[in-house]
């Protein structure tokens, strides 16, 4: 599923991380957030930022994954820090949708705090119809 993830902390929270979008977990998504995390998105079909901050927006922006199937994602890039604590990846994406299958490239960034996401930037680079951010 993920291909070219390292055995590190981060790689190994992240490797989880996926697997619990796939099993559609959010309360345990959750539980790798901090209690005031911020997450920025661009996923949005107007390309505006969206920001969602605590466990109850982040919730609402997690319903998103109960419509993903068949997710399969390559890391095209893979960059990390142990002090401070971050993470920052892009991704090739595929996964079914109501539409089809879906191609898209996401850049995702962490900044953690005591083990836990603090700050998620979650956007888009490339979107489905193959335009860019």
């Amino acid at each position: 599923m993920e291909e070219n993830v390292p055995d590190t902390p981060l790689g190994r929270m992240y490797k989880e991380h996926i697997a619990l979008i796939l099993k559609k977990d959010i309360e345990a998504l959750l539980d790798q957030y901090t209690p005031d995390a911020l997450l920025i998105s661009s996923f949005s079909g107007d390309r505006t930022p969206k920001y969602f901050k605590g466990r109850e927006e982040l919730r609402e922006h997690f319903k998103g994954i109960l419509g993903i199937e068949g997710l399969q994602l390559q890391i095209a890039f893979w960059g990390e820090s142990n002090d401070p604590e971050a993470l920052m990846i892009v991704e090739d994406i595929k996964m079914q949708t109501a539409d089809g299958e879906a191609s898209m490239r996401f850049a995702d960034s962490w900044a953690l705090k005591n083990g836990k996401i603090a700050i998620h930037f979650a956007g888009m680079v490339q979107y489905p119809d193959g335009t860019y951010a």
